[in-house]
């Protein structure tokens, strides 16, 4: 379920780049270091007291570093 400062998608996709950052091994640490933001981005993304949150282009780039589709990171259906 989502927090109130995340939609339910942007809740989703967090949670899914989260669950494949952890299944690879990833530390944040080294996930914000590949993705090229800062050292805290990923902790803050993470972290549901705080507003930031992947954009389109951050998606884009965790699939070439995952090696999956964008479309891994979003539902399969709407939320309504």
């Amino acid at each position: 379920m989502a927090d109130p400062l995340h939609t339910p998608i942007e809740q989703y996709i967090i949670d899914a780049v989260k669950a494949k950052r952890i299944e690879k091994g990833y530390s944040q640490k080294e996930l914000a270091y590949l993705l090229e933001v800062s050292v805290g981005f990923i902790g803050d993304v993470e972290n549901p007291k705080y507003r930031a949150k992947y954009n389109l282009n951050h998606i884009n780039e965790l699939a070439k570093i995952f090696k999956c589709s964008p479309r891994d990171f979003l539902p399969e259906a709407p939320f309504e």
